[in-house]
């Protein structure tokens, strides 16, 4: 890629600027000088707050939108039959998809800390945002998710600093040109692209031989210690074992959601840390939070405070309400060890039981994982599945709700035609029955959590407005 292509470029137009990645970039480049227009499907927050910055949105997309632009960006999303795309194709203006501009970004600053890792990776970018945001530095930061602290998915500083979530989906972090680099950990996952764990590995090592500075590693995870093995680059590993450099130990639970533990830097104490957000693997993200700013020569104390004002990024064991003695949280766990540690976590928090409502993403994930999801379902007290959500794929594997359902003692879905046309009247009516049957079963003292990276936090929303309803 070429890092001058914004070099003389004046309109810049981003088909899709409501997304939550698109919306750090607008800031970012809008910060810069640039004049920018965007275009989206759907009124939204995150577009509200595009137009408060004066980027003007146009809502719908069509050819003439781009008008007047002399670079286009867009999504992986979009697709290339997309109105304002075919029209920059034909008229020759510079196309650049979300990933490469971002990588363009990463170059600018000499203090890119880009986060990695199959899991994690949104939610110890945001406890890094937090830390450096609270202690008064003037960051740039770029999130899969919303934190509330920064009103959004990330925010443009005048600093050196920029804080990036870094995505092994399709390679697309090896654009980017990070300085600090954190490995949370490396695992099976999209598997349609990559084919095997091994080549996970090997990406992720590519991704580590492109740092510049320091790489921040799971000294505990073994997949991680694969991809950096022989590196002639400076290694700092964190974990619990006390053979790294960073590691966490006393570790006491204090509630349900709260959880303190003491920071050791090689085997001396630094601080001790009250984190207000639930499982082990968050304790293994705030840890390498800390190793990450400790780079950038931020302060215990500021560590501290930080993590002790961190609740938590939008869709991450986030507790939407509380209605009738039930408890409905949300997570975006979508891959079978995000679901163990989420699940995990969740059963050990003392609910009367848990209700795990599960959207499978993608159906070749579905298929090529069943047996692994099949397994992790079955850590609560009771599962439910929804229709497969197809994203951008079609069913040509042949999997369906059914066969995971099969796997798992007494798990709870609905049935559906397999031959009839997925539409959203048909997902919406799939969501209801599954928000009847929730609301007729549960319990007081229950715990309800939604799962999935697609849209089956709107369950959630649905049984909080009929549990209310109920109530009244």
């Amino acid at each position: 890629m070429d890092n001058n292509i914004l070099k003389n470029k004046k309109h810049i137009h981003f088909i899709g600027i409501g997304g939550s990645g698109m919306y750090p970039l607008a800031q970012i480049l809008h910060s810069q000088g640039y004049f920018l227009t965007g275009s989206d499907n759907n009124e939204t927050e995150t577009l509200e707050a595009v137009r408060k910055m004066g980027i003007e949105v146009f809502i719908g997309q069509r050819a003439e939108n781009i008008k007047g632009a002399d670079l286009i960006v867009h999504t992986a999303a979009i697709m290339e039959d997309n109105p304002e795309l075919m029209e920059a194709r034909k008229s020759g203006v510079p196309v650049l998809e979300r990933a490469e501009l971002l990588g363009i970004i990463t170059s600018w600053y000499n203090n890119a800390v880009c986060v990695s890792g199959t899991h994690g990776k949104t939610t110890a970018t945001s406890m890094i945002t937090q830390i450096l945001y609270t202690a008064g530095t003037d960051l740039s930061a770029y999130i899969g998710g919303k934190l509330p602290c920064i009103n959004g998915s990330g925010i443009a500083g005048k600093s050196d600093i920029l804080v990036c979530e870094s995505c092994e989906f399709e390679d697309h972090f090896l654009k980017l040109s990070p300085d600090i680099s954190v490995i949370l950990n490396v695992d099976a996952d999209h598997l349609d692209y990559f084919g095997t764990l091994e080549n996970v590995i090997k990406s992720f090592r590519k991704f580590a031989e492109k740092t510049s500075k320091v790489i921040i590693v799971n000294g505990d995870d073994e997949n991680t210690m694969t991809a950096v093995k022989g590196l002639d680059k400076k290694i700092i590993t964190f974990g619990f074992s006390d053979k790294n450099n960073w590691y966490a130990d006393n570790i006491k639970k204090i509630s349900g959601l709260e959880t303190q533990f003491d920071v050791y830097h090689d085997g001396e104490y630094i601080l001790t840390v009250n984190l207000h957000v639930a499982g082990n693997h968050n304790i293994l993200n705030a840890v390498a939070s800390i190793a990450s700013v400790n780079e950038l020569g931020i302060f215990p104390a500021d560590c501290i405070k930080g993590l002790s004002d961190f609740k938590g990024a939008k869709r991450r064991f986030e507790k939407l309400g509380y209605e009738k003695g039930i408890t409905v949280v949300d997570d975006y766990a979508h891959h079978p060890t995000e679901l163990k540690a989420t699940l995990t976590s969740a059963m050990g928090m003392g609910f009367n039981k848990v209700w795990a409502v599960f959207q499978p993403f993608t159906f070749s994930r579905t298929k090529i994982l069943l047996d692994d999801f099949a397994r992790v379902l079955q850590i609560p007290d009771k599962a439910v599945l929804t229709d497969i959500f197809g994203s951008r794929e079609k069913n040509t594997y042949g999997i369906f709700t059914r066969h995971l359902a099969e796997k798992i003692p007494e798990c709870i879905w609905f049935p559906q035609d397999e031959s009839a046309e997925w539409t959203d009247e048909r997902k919406y009516f799939n969501f209801r029955q599954i928000c009847d049957y929730i609301c007729e079963n549960a319990q007081a003292g229950d715990l309800v959590i939604t799962l999935g990276c697609g849209d089956a936090y709107k369950i959630a929303k649905m049984i909080l407005a009929k549990l209310k309803e109920e109530n009244e």
